[in-house]
């Protein structure tokens, strides 16, 4: 399985330098080189090497090549639906007077001064808006 994975066209990266990193540490082929000679060979950390050999001798090959997904998200979302429902309303309405038409500057702004979130920054405001398909312009 690991000469399927290594040798496949669309395979990442870091799954090769896995599979690399496992078919240096195996013993029975072998003399096992030090950690240190596979940590320079396949260009990863002592570190990393540790973790895999680690998973893959506890958890078995699967668990050691596949990336694991997280069952919650590692950080809040900073806007939640009803937030972002309210940001959408604002940036869909016409802009204050003295604007032709809205900026994020603009709409962060206003934002913070209607107290729908107390503090955003414009980065998040363009990620919100892009994430429903609209364009300021």
């Amino acid at each position: 399985m690991i000469f399927e994975t290594i040798n496949a066209e669309k395979t990442p990266k870091t799954l090769r330098t896995r599979c690399s990193v496992l078919l240096l540490a195996d013993s029975s082929v072998g003399e096992a080189l030090t950690q240190e000679k596979i940590a320079a060979r396949c260009q990863v950390s002592v570190v990393c090497l540790y973790k895999t050999t680690k998973n893959f001798y506890l958890k078995g090959l699967d668990y050691a090549l596949r990336r694991r997904k997280h069952p919650t998200p590692p950080r809040k979302p900073l806007v939640n639906g009803e937030e972002e429902a309210r940001i959408i309303t604002l940036a869909c309405s016409k802009p204050p007077l003295g604007y032709a038409r809205w900026t994020l500057r603009l709409l962060t702004k206003q934002i913070v001064e209607q107290e729908i979130i107390p503090a955003i920054g414009r980065e998040t405001v363009r990620k919100t808006l892009k994430k429903r398909g609209l364009n300021l312009t």
